[in-house]
C-alpha cells in the first residue's frame, strides 16, 4: 500500500479485540476519515429508517424470496417511490452501504471498520485489508470491563457477535470470515492493546 496516494484500510475483527478503537485511533493518527456505523446511519436516513430499525434489518438474513421480490425496488427513483421499512431487504441495505462506502473512498483516504470492507474493496489498487483476532481469555476480560458483565455473559456476547458477523460475511460475500486469504494481514492483538496495535500497524505500512 502506498501512503503517498489515496488509500483504503479495511479492518475486520473478532468481537472483544478492541478493533473499533484500533481503527478509530489508526484513522486519527493517519488523519483520515473513519467509516463505521456512520455509514449505517446515513443509509438508514436515506431509507427513512431509524438507526435501530437499520441495525435490526442488517442482522436479518435475507431469504431468496425476499430478495427476488424486493431487491430492484432500490433502483426506482426516490421521487417516484419512497420505500418503507417493510419494503427494504437486508441485502438492499448491504448494497446501499457498500455504495456509500465507495463514494467516500473515491474522494479521500479512509479506514473502514467492519461492513465487509475487505470484500467491497477487494479490487481496489491501493488498499490494506486487516483481520484482528485475540485469545478468548483476553477478549472475555475486555468485554467484562466494557459492558460490566460477568464472565458467563461476556462469553455469550462474544459467541453471539462472532456468529452474527460470520453469518453476515458469508451471506453477503460468499466468503468465510476467518479465511486468511481475504486479508493482507492477520494480527493477534492480544498482547498489544489499542495503542500498541496501532503502533505496529503504522510501522507495518511505513508511516513515520
Amino acid at each position: 500500500m502506498n501512503l503517498n496516494d489515496q488509500y483504503i484500510i479495511t479492518i475486520n475483527r473478532q468481537f472483544g479485540t478492541g478493533g473499533h478503537e484500533i481503527g478509530a485511533e489508526l484513522a486519527r493518527r493517519l488523519n483520515v476519515k473513519l467509516i463505521d456505523k456512520q455509514i449505517l446511519k446515513a443509509v438508514a436516513q436515506k431509507f427513512n429508517l431509524t438507526e435501530e430499525e437499520a441495525v435490526s434489518l442488517e442482522k436479518k438474513r435475507p431469504s431468496w424470496w425476499e430478495d427476488f421480490t424486493k431487491f430492484y425496488q432500490n433502483f426506482v427513483s426516490i421521487s417516484e417511490y419512497t420505500p418503507t421499512t417493510t419494503d427494504i431487504t437486508s441485502r438492499q441495505l448491504f448494497y446501499a452501504q457498500a455504495k456509500a462506502m465507495r463514494e467516500v473512498a473515491e474522494q479521500e483516504s479512509c479506514v473502514i471498520v467492519g461492513r465487509c470492507g475487505f470484500h467491497v474493496f477487494k479490487d481496489h489498487p491501493n488498499k490494506l485489508s486487516i483481520f484482528l483476532h485475540a485469545p478468548m481469555p483476553q477478549r472475555v476480560e475486555r468485554i467484562m470491563k466494557l459492558y460490566h458483565v460477568d464472565e458467563r455473559k461476556a462469553r455469550i456476547l462474544i459467541e453471539d457477535n462472532d456468529y452474527t458477523r460470520e453469518l453476515y460475511t458469508k451471506t453477503y460475500t460468499g466468503c468465510e470470515r476467518y479465511d486468511a486469504r481475504n486479508y493482507n494481514l492477520c494480527l493477534d492483538v492480544g498482547g498489544y492493546g489499542v495503542n500498541g496495535a496501532v503502533d505496529f500497524l503504522l510501522s507495518f505500512i511505513g508511516h513515520h
